[in-house]
């Protein structure tokens, strides 16, 4: 029998067609987290997306609001106006997401230092001169 997590077979969510990895493919990335956090505060348009993300390109903030569109996350409504007006929000779905996306956000500031601390710690270990016999076993393991 294989172990569970979440009521789900680990098995089953290792598997390539699982729905769980479908769904993590789409709000697990970077860019889609931060979209999802900044529309949750209020309906956005591009640019004001643009300028509150640091970093994301305006290719990949299409990308990402055109897949977060695509699954029903976002909606997207574009005004007859000239210059277009586009704005962006959240659906119900997307508001959906908004509890457990907020809980890892809280989760990574409360413990970012942590990780640093192990990180350097790990990195200071693997770089230090192996002192046993034979091959290190994690050296081309990064």
């Amino acid at each position: 029998m294989s172990a569970t997590h979440s009521g789900v077979p680990v098995d089953d969510a290792l598997a390539q067609d699982c729905p769980i990895r479908e769904v993590l493919d789409r709000v697990g990335d970077k860019w889609s987290t931060l979209i999802v956090l900044r529309l949750g505060q209020r309906t956005h348009r591009f640019n004001e997306l643009h300028r509150e993300i640091d970093g994301i390109s305006q290719r990949m903030q299409t990308l990402t609001l055109r897949a977060l569109v695509r699954d029903g996350l976002v909606s997207r409504t574009a005004y007859p106006t000239v210059p277009p007006r586009v704005d962006y929000e959240l659906t119900e779905l997307g508001r959906s997401l908004l509890t457990p996306i907020t809980a890892l956000h809280e989760w990574a500031v409360a413990h970012r230092d942590d990780i640093r601390h192990a990180r350097a710690g790990h990195d200071q270990a693997t770089h230090a001169p192996h002192a046993g016999p034979g091959p290190d076993p994690l050296a081309a393991h990064p």
